[in-house]
């Protein structure tokens, strides 16, 4: 049975998901969620999919998923990769999944959105300053992890690369040059590179041309 996600391409707690299925080799395919037309706010969404309002949602079977770590989790139970070769290393897996999830995706969510999807008169100008600073920290914080390793942990892709990355391929600006962090360029170099690795917008329907 195929798995399916509601997901869309400017979502990246989405490409996550997605990314960890596409690489996976598992079957799936992704179904757009019309995050900008509210979708994720109506009620056919909020009863039937996830009361919490938000994108991605796996479906597998009689099995339904939301937040990209969980499905990352379930992702790895049922291919056997990218769960970590031990108990100390799906601990170290989780510890760097909760850290994306609360320092990393979720600031660099936010501010992209601001930055990139509200009209520039709604910008909250001191707010995007603080958020930034914070991002600052974190970008910092990822590249001396990487300093002097492949992985986030261990010695190839896990769930700990695969939350991470989430944000650090989409095009619009967020305070994060890549440039300024070689060790996180050259890892998020090695991931690109994996057979199978797609961009957000090649491997999720929907982003901001669709809009424009």
């Amino acid at each position: 049975m195929t798995i399916k996600l509601h997901c869309f391409g400017e979502s990246g707690h989405s490409y996550k998901a997605a990314l960890a299925l596409e690489l996976s080799g598992l079957d799936w395919e992704p179904v757009k969620v019309d995050f900008f037309a509210g979708e994720g706010r109506s009620s056919e969404f909020r009863q039937g999919l996830n009361v919490m309002g938000e994108a991605p949602v796996m479906i597998d079977g009689d099995v339904k998923l939301t937040q990209s770590g969980v499905i990352q989790d379930y992702v790895s139970e049922k291919s056997g990769k990218f769960g970590g070769r031990d108990a100390a290393e799906r601990r170290e897996i989780l510890r760097w999944v909760l850290w994306d999830n609360h320092k990393l995706s979720s600031m660099a969510g936010v501010t992209r959105f601001l930055m990139n999807f509200l009209p520039e008169d709604k910008q909250p100008k001191e707010v995007i300053g603080f958020n930034l600073g914070r991002l600052k920290g974190a970008y910092e914080v990822l590249d001396t992890h990487l300093e002097g390793r492949d992985w986030i942990v261990g010695d190839g892709i896990t769930n700990a690369d695969l939350t991470c990355c989430g944000y650090l391929y989409y095009p619009e600006p967020f305070g994060f040059d890549r440039s300024a962090y070689p060790n996180i360029d050259a890892w998020l170099t090695r991931l690109s590179d994996t057979p199978g690795w797609k961009s957000p917008y090649d491997l999720m329907p929907g982003s901001p041309a669709d809009r424009a």
